[in-house]
């Protein structure tokens, strides 16, 4: 059974932003488990599985993910009023949900998975439930209810470079794509660390600096970058990017992010 602090599985779980903001929230004793035990000394260890909460506050999605939604939308200054999604890797749809909140009047949710999307989600009449698609074999004529104008990815167990190329003409000219750069499945097994987990900020940074590369290669404009507001599996940090569908093919906009700054920011937070 693997611990952790608990002020570090609250950041983890997306409940705060800063190990800082956590402390105070264990501290004044608002912080409990699924079992409603209360925990108030943020350097205790306990239990890495367990599901914490803080009491009074709730997530406003139907899954943690619509976190990472929520501030790629709030950090890249995306207007989503109109915006027809589609939400590749949608599982249980938290970006999906979170990209209604802020206004979207369409979602495609897309997922390899069968029966994960949230029910509140498959009884709205915005989104278009598209179970059982490998996104890497879609086409434009698979979107058969508007063109998406806006794309979100979170996917796992596989990389960027097999979901990105067929986007490109599915998705409209100069839309955006909200892209989750996962370096656990970028990075290669040589690079991984101890349960697939990397810590080295290193190799973070050369991972983003490739993945960024590849993506002005394939023909998209890379407008800004991120770190995702909370870990993925095992605590693995992860990053957000914003691109847009230029077709400029090979371009060097990726030359303008500053890389090193956004995973210096991620470490210095998780």
């Amino acid at each position: 059974m693997k611990k952790e602090r608990v002020d570090k599985l609250v950041v983890q779980a997306g409940l705060t932003e800063s190990r800082e903001q956590a402390r105070r929230y264990i501290m004044a004793g608002q912080v409990y488990d699924e079992n409603n035990q209360r925990y108030d000394k943020p350097g205790e260890k306990i239990d890495s599985t367990k599901q914490l909460h803080i009491k009074g506050k709730t997530i406003p999605y139907v899954s943690r993910g619509g976190l990472k939604l929520e501030k790629a939308i709030k950090s890249f200054g995306i207007d989503m009023t109109d915006q027809i999604l589609l939400d590749i890797g949608a599982s249980t749809g938290g970006f999906t949900d979170a990209a209604l909140q802020f206004g979207a009047k369409q979602s495609y949710a897309l997922d390899v998975g069968y029966n994960q999307l949230a029910y509140s989600l498959r009884q709205d009449e915005r989104v278009v439930v598209m179970e059982r698609q490998n996104f890497r074999y879609s086409t434009p004529e698979d979107f058969t209810q508007g063109q998406p104008t806006i794309s979100s990815i979170d996917v796992s167990f596989i990389s960027l470079a097999l979901i990105l190329p067929p986007l490109v003409d599915i998705l409209e000219n100069n839309g955006s794509v909200l892209a989750l750069i996962k370096p656990q499945f970028e990075a290669g097994r040589e690079r991984l660390g101890k349960n697939g987990v990397i810590k080295d900020p290193q190799v973070h940074l050369e991972v983003v600096t490739e993945v960024l590369q590849f993506i002005a290669r394939i023909g998209y404009t890379i407008v800004d970058l991120t770190f995702s507001p909370i870990t993925g599996g095992e605590g693995n940090i992860e990053f957000l990017a914003h691109l847009k569908n230029t077709k400029e093919i090979n371009n060097d906009s990726w030359q303008a992010i500053d890389i090193k700054t956004v995973v210096k920011e991620a470490h210095s937070t998780f």
